[in-house]
């Protein structure tokens, strides 16, 4: 019965309906106003806990999937984000095309100038969980982002980076290559 009474008091407290409506107004300003901005091809998808700013900033090419608790970020004056088709966020990506001065002085860095720059991610790309990439980036098409790695710098074509701050660790195979990677594996546990 206590457990009930506890339920119900935490259900009927005003508070618990405000903090509800400010989770609403929360999606409401960082997706459902955002969304219609952004240029979209078809077949894009995305997690409904998805939050994005300046939309009218942000293109997204057809087929990539944004995952869950991702911030797609544009910059609040020029800094755009283009993504290109079938590329592959994981969830918890950051893209940011902004970020604050830090100029010593008597100025806070909250109060800086912004200094926004483009962020550019090619076709095929992959990002993998909690990866940060910061204001003018270009990541190559088909690029592979290690999970947890913050890119500061461009990242080349069919590269794998990986680390803080990303640095290339790999290349992707060639299709041949992957194909006699996979054969030579399937010998040996068959041999």
């Amino acid at each position: 019965m206590s457990r009930l009474r506890g339920a119900l008091g935490s259900v009927l407290d005003p508070r618990t309906l405000l903090h509800g409506l400010r989770l609403a107004h929360f999606h409401g300003y960082s997706f459902v106003r955002q969304v219609p901005l952004i240029r979209m091809g078809p077949d894009v998808s995305m997690a409904p806990n998805v939050s994005f700013r300046n939309g009218e900033r942000i293109s997204i090419g057809a087929g990539t999937h944004i995952g869950e608790f991702s911030l797609i970020w544009a910059g609040n004056e020029t800094g755009r984000i283009e993504i290109g088709e079938k590329c592959l966020f994981a969830p918890h990506v950051m893209v940011t095309a902004s970020n604050y001065g830090v100029e010593r002085g008597p100025v806070p860095i909250m109060d800086q100038p912004k200094i926004e720059r483009d962020v550019v991610i090619g076709a095929g790309s992959w990002l993998g969980a909690n990866v940060v990439v910061l204001a003018g980036v270009t990541i190559g098409e088909g690029a592979v982002v290690a999970a947890g790695a913050v890119v500061t710098k461009d990242v080349p074509a069919f590269s794998i980076v990986g680390g803080v701050p990303a640095r290339v660790i790999g290349e992707r195979p060639t299709g041949q290559e992957a194909g006699e990677s996979r054969g030579k594996a399937q010998q040996e546990r068959v041999g």
